[in-house]
Parts: structure tokens; C-alpha cells; sequence
């Protein structure tokens, strides 16, 4: 009976296992890319399945205590552990702080751990982990409601190799952690406080006072933060800044921006949207400076901007992938002449100029000689381009481009949630 219960379960004394040995088949499961391919492989034998489990290095999961016990038994090696719920199915309590002291004991080697949305868990279990997990380099609580500084300090002074910090919607959060930031993560390179709202510049600059390396940072909603927070992360980080996002940011105005021309070069991504007090003199400046740079530009609400501002970046940025100019209502047909100007072929594939009452069907022909690459274009509540107006002037649209001249201008897309809403942590 053992020896018929072993043939079924276990392999490793018969056939190809003789003349494979462990380290073997590591390799054989190194080659295989797809995870259903790794999956098969442990489906061969226990001896397989022991094997692919050692290796296995990233997982996600939706469990309780005694489930994550059981793969962390399984899993010991793991690197990367996702147990983040989707704001549409999250339940009650979801992860708690007792789940989380599994995970501490249980992955050792933990680097990347996601933890959004889970509503249920609070400080207690935040210094649990910053007790335990040293080598954590990526943690994503972003909307965990409950954690206050408290919780956080314990992160960042336990976990000193900590390069990637998303709190987005942590709103009980205050400038008293970033001073454990500044002190204890000096290789933090990716920063989300979008709606953290009771952060003030005082607390940015701390941040940046021993956090020089900030490749991206987001203050979207946080009205406490203007242009001397925002001017000395431009100093401070003039070389790895390459993501800004400011969105709704009443107190940022044009010192910002040039202060961002004047000394981040390498800028990507700059969302300004809603940011009233932005003018040309300052987004000008931007364009000519990170012209080589630019690929990603929301500057919708920006109700100071005109066409000289449109001219600039169309004429310069050439590898400009995304702009959002939105109620921007100063635009006319004029801003798009920048696309005919320029020596080269625009890049831009995400073109969002929804409520412009301004601009009309002569833009459009523009658009269709001169953005061969466009895969978007938002016309929404744009009294003067309707599909019938377009049709009439005899502009049709390639088939590869989505166009949209209906719906609320609250309605989302796939395309621009990937330039405007997930392009700091991708």
C-alpha cells in the first residue's frame, strides 16, 4: 500500500527523476515565463511541486490566518505578496493585523507587499512588520483608513531599504512621519500621498531633507502644499525627478513650475490639472526645458492657459505620449497650428480636449495630418466638434483611433486611466 501511495504521489524514485537532480530541475522551471507553465510543472510529481514551491517568488492571494499559515509553510522564499481588494468587492475586515503577523513570521524575505485597500487593518499591524520585514522595499496601504503615523514610523524605522511608499487616501497622516522618513529611508524613490490632506510643505521639505533620490512623487488633493514644498523637491531631487503629479493642488502656482524648468531636466509625467494659478510664462518654460523629456502633460482646469502655452508644446516635445487640456478655455484653433511647426512627427497617441467651446472641426483636420499615432481622443462636451459636424467637413477618423464625442465627463477609459491615473506606480 506505501508503495502504490508513493508511485501516485511521488515520482522522484522512478523514471526522468533518476537522472534529474534538484538543481536540474531549478533550471528547467527558471526557463518556463508563463505562471500556468509553472503551475503545470508542480502538477508532475510531489517532488516537482515541493520544488516550484521553493521557487516560487511572487503570489497573490486572498486568505485568512490558517490560509496564509499554510503558504507560508509552502512558500517560504516568497518576494512579493498581494493581498489588496478591489474597491468594487472589498469586504469586511478583510486582512487584519493578526493576518499580518502571519505574514511577518511566515516570508522573511518579503520585499514587495501590497496591502490596498484593506480596511481592516491598523497600526498594530504595521509595526509588526516593521519589526520583522528589513528587506521590505515596496508597500502599497493605500485607502487602509485606520493607519495613523504611528503605524507608518514603525515602517520606515524598521525598514531602511524601503525605495517604494504608496498612502494614498491615509488621511489621518501628518508631517510627523515624514521626519522618520528623512531619517531612516534614504533610498525612497516613489512617494503616493494623493488625499493625504493634512500634509503641509513643512513636511515635504523634511522629506526631502534626507530623501534625495525621489524619482516620483504624489500630492494630488493635498491642499496644504504649494510652491515651497513643491520648489524645494525640484532642488533637492533636480536629477531623479521624474514624476509629478499635483493634481488639485490649489496652492501651486507658477514658482513651482519654474522652478521645476529651471532644475528637473529629466521631468516625464507632471499632472497640474485643477491648478488655477498655472500660467503660460511658467508651462512654456517647462516645455523648452524638458522638451526631450516630456511624455505625459494633464493640465486640464488650468483656466489661465492660452495658445501660446498649446503652441510651445506641440512645436517642442516631440516625444510628448499623452496631454490633457481639458476646460481649458482660453484654447482655440490657433493651439494646434504647434502641431504643423514642429521638424517632427508627434508621438501622441492620448489627446484629451473634452469642454473646449472654443476649438472646432479646423483643429480636427490638424489632428488627422499631423497625429498618425493618436489611439485616444476625448471630445467630449465640445459644442463645436459633434460626429455630425465632423462628418459634414468630411473628416473621418482612422479605425484605429477611439473617439469619443459622448457621455458624462465623469466617465473613465482604459486608455486614459493608463496615462493619467496609474502612471506613477506601473
Amino acid at each position: 500500500m506505501a508503495k502504490q501511495e508513493n508511485a501516485e504521489g511521488d515520482d522522484s524514485s522512478s523514471g526522468i527523476n533518476t537522472a534529474l537532480t534538484d538543481d536540474v530541475l531549478r533550471v528547467v522551471l527558471s526557463k518556463l515565463e508563463r505562471e500556468d507553465e509553472k503551475d503545470a510543472f508542480g502538477l508532475v510529481c510531489m517532488r516537482w511541486l515541493r520544488i516550484q514551491s521553493s521557487e516560487r517568488r511572487r503570489l497573490r492571494a486572498r486568505a485568512g490566518s490558517a490560509m496564509l499559515q499554510r503558504m507560508a509553510d509552502r512558500f517560504s522564499a516568497l518576494m512579493e505578496l498581494d493581498l489588496s481588494q478591489s474597491t468594487a468587492r472589498s469586504f469586511f475586515p478583510g486582512v487584519t493585523d493578526s493576518d499580518l503577523s502571519v505574514v511577518a513570521a511566515g516570508f522573511p524575505l518579503l520585499r514587495i507587499l501590497n496591502l490596498s485597500n484593506c480596511k481592516g487593518i491598523t497600526d498594530a499591524g504595521m509595526t509588526t512588520l516593521g519589526k520583522v520585514l528589513a528587506n521590505l522595499q515596496s508597500l502599497d496601504v493605500s485607502d487602509c483608513k485606520k493607519l495613523t503615523d504611528t503605524g507608518l514610523v514603525a515602517i520606515a524605522k524598521g525598514c531602511h531599504d524601503l525605495r517604494r511608499l504608496n498612502l494614498e487616501g491615509c488621511r489621518s497622516i501628518t508631517d510627523e512621519l515624514f521626519q522618520s522618513l528623512s531619517q531612516n529611508c534614504p533610498r525612497l524613490e516613489e512617494l503616493g500621498l494623493a488625499s493625504c490632506f493634512k500634509i503641509t510643505n513643512s513636511g515635504i521639505i523634511r522629506l526631502v531633507h534626507g530623501c534625495h533620490r525621489i524619482k516620483s512623487i504624489d500630492v494630488s488633493k493635498c491642499g496644504k502644499v504649494g510652491d515651497a514644498g513643491i520648489s524645494r523637491v525640484a532642488e533637492v531631487c533636480s536629477s531623479s525627478l521624474k514624476v509629478l503629479k499635483l493634481l488639485d493642488c490649489c496652492n501651486v502656482g507658477d514658482k513651482s513650475i519654474l522652478s521645476l524648468a529651471n532644475s528637473c531636466h529629466n521631468l516625464e509625467t507632471l499632472v497640474i490639472s485643477g491648478c488655477r494659478y498655472i500660467s503660460d510664462e511658467s508651462v512654456k518654460s517647462l516645455a523648452l526645458s524638458c522638451c526631450q523629456s516630456l511624455r505625459v502633460l494633464g493640465m486640464s482646469w488650468c483656466s489661465n492657459i492660452t495658445d501660446l502655452t498649446l503652441n510651445c508644446i506641440f512645436s517642442n516635445c516631440r516625444y510628448l505620449m499623452s496631454l490633457d487640456i481639458g476646460s481649458c478655455d482660453n484654447i482655440t484653433d490657433s493651439a494646434f497650428e504647434g502641431l504643423i511647426c514642429g521638424d517632427f512627427v508627434s508621438d501622441l497617441k492620448v489627446l484629451k480636449v473634452t469642454n473646449l467651446p472654443r476649438i472646432t472641426v479646423a483643429a480636427m483636420s490638424i489632428l488627422l495630418e499631423s497625429c498618425k499615432s493618436l489611439d485616444y481622443l476625448d471630445l467630449r462636451s465640445c459644442p463645436h466638434i459633434t460626429k455630425i459636424d465632423c462628418e459634414q467637413a468630411g473628416l473621418q477618423f482612422p479605425d484605429s483611433w477611439k473617439v469619443n464625442f459622448d457621455g458624462g465627463l465623469v466617465e473613465s477609459s482604459a486608455m486614459v486611466d493608463l496615462f493619467f491615473r496609474n502612471y506613477v506606480f506601473n
